[in-house]
């Protein structure tokens, strides 16, 4: 796959107006003056996003993928630690576009000089995708067409795809390539379109492949709109995919493959679970490098690491840390528990809240939460607290009235006390 380029696979169709015309042809202007460039990608629509960055494989030396929520600070940023020569864009970004020319060197305008002839150099693209940000400003993340569709297979029925994800994020680019390269559509998010408008047009599009988070799918669960989709296939990654929401999939859409998949913007796809149970077996962890398998993965102070060809090669920029450690292995930070061959994830090492010195993962009192009969989904968080520091605190959209001492009970006959929310 490293000497495929995606310009001459490229068969798909993307919704809202981009047909298979423009995704293997040429849809930016002067496209051969960027040859050998770092550019940054800044499209607001998905469909040319997806059009642009099917041109620039293989022609760009580097391609930064600017998610659609990035700051003005986090561009400048970007053109900093990826050493951006030119950008592309589709003019709706006005104010991003001219924070960006504005920071670029004075050597990036000969990438746009008229007339310019660069020969296009066919040459294996560094795939940048940034991280969420959530701990601090986004960090910038190498990768190699080869290593993201390392997990890619093609299916034997026809497809179409669609995910719940943007497309400039790693979930959303893995569903992205997998139509692209199986020769499948595949239907995009518009801004601001509200679920149940969402889920209709997906019907009305015949979707039969469908991928999100868990978070996305007890939103779908949730509206009334869930009856226009009948999915062949559905797909769960980028959080915890716990036993209620699994349940409750099986039952909305009984005829359906349910896989949920652990991936990360780092680590790349590890691997995907279909039997309809959380967690993954413990089996999984035996693949040391020694026994057949792409992916090696190991618990180390309570950590899932993962070694594989799928994961970055590294982070950009001066100062950036190592991403792997000294056996290749990436530290995922999730924690993981191993229990009668089962593993469990038990929540992020970032994300525990400390109570007066005892530690809560959001994520057990989540699914604790989950689990009652009345809830929908929950989101368990700290509070502060002059005496302990920190306190659960919890947020919950019920199915139908239940009060807050009944929600209490069900937590306190499963959680430690410190663990229950206030």
């Amino acid at each position: 796959m490293a000497e495929t380029r995606l310009s001459t696979l490229a068969r798909s169709t993307v919704e809202d107006g981009v047909a298979s015309a423009v995704l293997g042809g040429c849809c930016i202007e002067d496209a051969a003056s960027l040859a050998d460039a770092s550019v940054l990608l800044a499209v607001s629509a998905q469909p040319l996003a997806a059009a642009a960055m099917v041109e620039l494989d293989g022609l760009a030396r580097r391609m930064v993928l600017a998610p659609p929520d990035a700051t003005a600070a986090d561009l400048a940023g970007f053109v900093a630690e990826a050493g951006i020569e030119a950008v592309v864009s589709d003019g709706t970004r006005v104010d991003a576009v001219r924070l960006l020319r504005a920071a670029l060197p004075p050597s990036s305008s000969s990438l746009r000089e008229a007339g310019s002839e660069v020969a296009p150099s066919h040459r294996d693209t560094e795939w940048v995708l940034a991280t969420s940000g959530t701990t601090g400003r986004p960090k910038l993340v190498v990768h190699s067409l080869a290593g993201l569709t390392g997990a890619i297979t093609s299916g034997s029925a026809p497809a179409v795809w669609a995910t719940f994800y943007d497309i400039r994020r790693y979930g959303g680019l893995q569903i992205l390539l997998r139509a692209v390269l199986g020769g499948a559509p595949l239907v995009t998010g518009r801004a601001g379109e509200t679920m149940e408008a969402h889920l209709r047009r997906l019907g009305r599009a015949g979707v039969t492949h469908l991928s999100g988070t868990p978070s996305h799918w007890r939103r779908v669960l949730m509206s009334p709109a869930r009856e226009a989709i009948a999915p062949a296939y559905i797909r769960l990654s980028g959080e915890t995919a716990d036993q209620p929401v699994l349940d409750a999939l099986r039952a909305a859409f009984p005829r359906a493959e349910l896989a949920h998949a652990f991936a990360a913007t780092e680590a790349g796809v590890a691997f995907a679970v279909g039997d309809g149970r959380a967690g993954f077996p413990a089996a999984l962890l035996r693949q040391d490098g020694a026994t057949p398998g792409p992916v090696a993965m190991k618990i180390v102070d309570g950590t899932l690491r993962i070694r594989s060809a799928r994961t970055a090669s590294h982070y950009l920029g001066e100062g950036a840390p190592p991403l792997r450690d000294a056996e290749g292995y990436v530290d995922t930070g999730d924690l993981v528990e191993e229990r009668d061959g089962r593993c469990s994830f038990a929540g992020r090492r970032g994300g525990i809240i400390n109570v007066g010195g005892l530690k809560v993962n959001p994520e057990e009192v989540e699914a604790v939460l989950n689990a009652h009969p009345a809830v929908r989904m929950s989101r368990a968080e700290a509070r502060r607290s002059p005496i302990t520091g920190a306190l659960v605190s919890a947020s919950v959209v019920l199915r139908h009235p239940a009060d807050v001492e009944a929600l209490l009970a069900h937590c306190r006959a499963q959680l430690a006390a410190h663990k229950v929310p206030v």
